[in-house]
């Protein structure tokens, strides 16, 4: 038997504080690396916090947003994802994490998929939604799929799991373990939460059947709680309310493979993946195997200290 290890985080970002982000984000590594996985994923522009007030037209977010905005994205080659790298390579871990990244002027909405070594790949969303592009801006894109000792990893962020030409051409790749790294989830005042928060697991369950492969979809809670909009006509009128959505992992067959955590509760979910079912990918060129301290095939829920 093949297990692995593996960890999706569910917290609220440190929104727009990327020195406090990032040493949430170590905190994190290490706790998942303590607990015996070999990759920890966390949810889609972790840092600095995705910008849920482009959501509200009417509310006035004041002309600085976009400049606090930029001044918090990381840059690729900046010291903000050395320090997870290094965290991860100090821990022995693999990590996926999504990240607002600046480049000049324009923010992408990237991701990250660092080796236990600490070696980086990127990739930008390529179309973000069309919300989403008065923040971010598109690019030329690129699938993100890396092989490790122990199998094929692949990540895609929150609604390009919707899009059947991205779904293609990553099961093209054949990934073992896909991360579907989703934001969190905030809805209109008067609109279905429910079916709101539910969108990930339906696309992570789809994508595991069709793909043949483990999905860790992470979450992150979203952030209204202490800064609720309200409508400036109607000032006790709520416009957003939260809670996030809850972290999933599951199987190809679309298997839960562990109990989620409760909606808006912070924490790591861990599930062992069965991969002895699945062909073994060849060993990738560097790299350093994490700890294997895989003793029970449980899944299990750590709280964060």
């Amino acid at each position: 038997m093949r297990l692995v290890r593996v960890a999706a985080v569910q917290a609220e970002p440190k929104w727009l504080d990327l020195p406090a982000g990032v040493e949430q984000v170590i905190g994190y590594v290490d706790r998942a690396a303590d607990g015996g996985a070999a990759l920890v994923a966390f949810p889609e522009t972790f840092l600095p916090g995705f910008p849920w007030g482009m959501w509200v037209n009417s509310v006035d977010w004041g002309g600085d947003f976009l400049a606090r905005y930029l001044a918090n994205a990381l840059t690729a080659d900046g010291p903000e994802l050395r320090a997870v790298a290094y965290a991860a390579r100090r821990k022995g871990i693999h990590v996926s994490i999504g990240f607002a990244e600046r480049a000049g002027d324009a923010v992408f909405m990237s991701q990250a998929l660092i080796d236990a070594d600490g070696a980086i790949e990127i990739a930008r969303k390529s179309e973000p939604t069309g919300l989403e592009r008065t923040v971010f801006s598109t690019s030329d894109g690129g699938l993100l799929v890396r092989d490790t000792e122990f199998g094929r990893v692949g990540v895609l962020g929150g609604a390009d799991h919707l899009r059947a030409d991205l779904r293609a051409r990553m099961h093209e790749r054949r990934e073992q373990i896909h991360v579907a790294s989703w934001p969190g989830f905030t809805v209109n005042y008067g609109a279905d939460q429910d079916q709101s928060r539910d969108l990930d697991a339906a696309a992570a369950v789809r994508y595991a059947m069709d793909g043949n492969t483990f999905v860790i979809a992470p979450v992150a809670v979203v952030p209204v709680t202490g800064w609720e909009v309200v409508d400036a006509r109607t000032p006790d009128r709520r416009l957003l309310r939260g809670g996030g959505g809850v972290s999933r992992i599951f199987s190809p067959g679309g298997v839960e493979l562990a109990t989620p955590l409760g909606e808006g509760q912070a924490g790591l979910l861990f599930a062992d993946l069965e991969m002895s079912g699945l062909p073994r990918p060849a060993a990738p060129a560097k790299s350093t195997p994490p700890d294997s301290r895989r003793d029970s095939p449980r899944p299990e829920v750590v709280e964060p200290a």
